[in-house]
């Protein structure tokens, strides 16, 4: 039985005081004997914040990005080392941002995935199509194309080690969201294809929806056999709304 798994990603958002409010009332808010394992990705620079605030909680804290390399004369670039140095779990690979704003490939990608999980961190990976890509009957091209990289890079028996994140790209912060139905579709399709080469793996990685996930909607997105819990965006950034999605699991 796979545990849901429900991430924070706070993206470019936070202070130092509105991080410690957040993280509080999360903390005290989160049910005792709740079965659904909780991450949050702040901004690098306020992880050791984070760390501090966390430690001890049971709630896991992780990196939104890291560098494909591993040190040297890369300005602005955080190392997997870097991470692990504030006891990250977690990193987010392949945010839809980063591979639209920043250029990322599927290349790329794979590259930060190993050098992520080589030092030791769990990769978040991300993929999902755009609208077009989903309106011209491309999802599962797109999709399968993003993964077949980091299975060429790292290997089938890696991604049972890691974290899937489907995240619709059409459906991050525009309100959209897929319906319960068409992110099961997705989700089998991640398993199924996995399945082909190894089903211990497809049985054992826990694929996350990444789009648009709110309370009201949270409780039947992770009723469905292939998602294990959510990427969260805006709502984990209030912290009655991540606490309600964190209890739908």
């Amino acid at each position: 039985m796979r545990q849901t798994l429900v991430a924070g990603n706070w993206k470019m958002n936070g202070s130092r005081s509105k991080n410690q409010q957040l993280v509080n009332a999360i903390k005290s808010g989160l049910r005792e004997g709740t079965t659904t394992e909780v991450a949050v990705c702040p901004p690098a620079i306020y992880i050791p914040q984070v760390m501090a605030l966390l430690q001890d909680s049971g709630i896991h804290w992780g990196g939104q990005n890291l560098s494909q390399y591993t040190e040297g004369a890369y300005t602005g670039e955080i190392s997997a080392s870097m991470l692990l140095d504030y006891a990250c779990r977690y990193v987010i690979v392949g945010h839809s941002e980063r591979r639209s704003l920043y250029g990322e490939d599927d290349a790329l990608v794979a590259e930060k995935f190993v050098v992520a999980q080589r030092a030791g961190l769990v990769p978040i990976l991300c993929v999902g199509e755009l609208l077009e890509e989903r309106e011209s009957g491309e999802t599962e091209a797109v999709i399968g194309k993003q993964l077949d990289a980091v299975i060429e890079a790292a290997g089938v028996p890696a991604i049972g080690e890691a974290v899937i994140a489907y995240e619709p790209v059409w459906a991050i912060g525009t309100g959209k969201t897929a319906s319960p139905e068409q992110a099961q579709e997705v989700h089998a399709y991640i398993r199924e294809k996995l399945a082909a080469q190894d089903a211990a793996v497809a049985e054992k990685v826990r694929i996350l929806y990444g789009g648009s996930v709110k309370p009201d909607n949270a409780a039947e997105l992770f009723a469905m056999p292939d998602i294990d819990g959510g990427l969260i965006g805006g709502a984990s950034l209030d912290a009655e709304s991540f606490l309600s999605i964190c209890h739908a699991g």
